[in-house]
C-alpha cells in the first residue's frame, strides 16, 4: 500500500516545494534567461521572457500529468498484463483529485509574496491532469495493459 501511495505524496510535496517563492518568475528566470541566451544568442529580451512564460506553462502540465498518473496507479492497483478492462472510475477520481490540488497549490500561491493564485493556473493543471490521463489511456490500450 505504501509502495502506491508514497509516490503520490512525493510529488504533491515536490508540487507544493514549487509553488514557493524559489521557484517564482522571478526566481527561475535568473537560471532560465542565461540558458536561452546561450543556447539562441540572437533572442531579444521579450522573447527570452516569453519563452520562460512558456516554459513555465508546459510544466504546469507535465507536473499534473504525472500526477495523475500516479494518482491513477495508486487507485487502480494495476498488475502487469491485467485483465481488468480500462474503466474511467480511477481516472475520474484521479482527475478530481488533481483538480483539488491544483486548486490548493494556487491557493497556497496567494499567500506567498512572490506568488498569485490563478484560476487559470488550476484550469491549466487540470488539464494537464485530462491530458495525462487520456495518454496513459491510450498507452494502455496500444501495449495491451487492459
Amino acid at each position: 500500500m505504501i509502495a502506491r501511495w508514497l509516490p503520490v505524496a512525493a510529488w504533491m510535496a515536490l508540487i507544493f516545494v514549487g509553488s514557493t517563492d524559489s521557484f517564482s518568475f522571478g526566481q527561475t528566470s535568473r537560471f532560465l534567461g542565461p540558458l536561452l541566451g546561450w543556447l539562441f544568442p540572437g533572442l531579444s529580451e521579450p522573447a527570452v521572457d516569453l519563452a520562460i512564460y512558456a516554459i513555465r506553462k508546459a510544466a504546469h502540465l507535465t507536473e499534473y500529468a504525472v500526477l495523475a498518473g500516479l494518482w491513477w496507479r495508486a487507485l487502480r492497483r494495476p498488475v502487469r498484463r491485467d485483465p481488468r478492462p480500462w474503466t474511467w472510475r480511477p481516472a475520474g477520481l484521479a482527475l478530481l483529485a488533481c483538480a483539488l490540488w491544483a486548486a490548493a497549490d494556487e491557493l497556497h500561491q496567494s499567500f506567498t509574496a512572490t506568488r498569485t493564485g490563478s484560476a487559470w493556473d488550476v484550469l491549466l493543471d487540470t488539464t494537464g491532469a485530462g491530458i495525462g490521463l487520456l495518454l496513459l489511456w491510450r498507452l494502455g490500450a496500444r501495449l495491451r495493459w487492459w
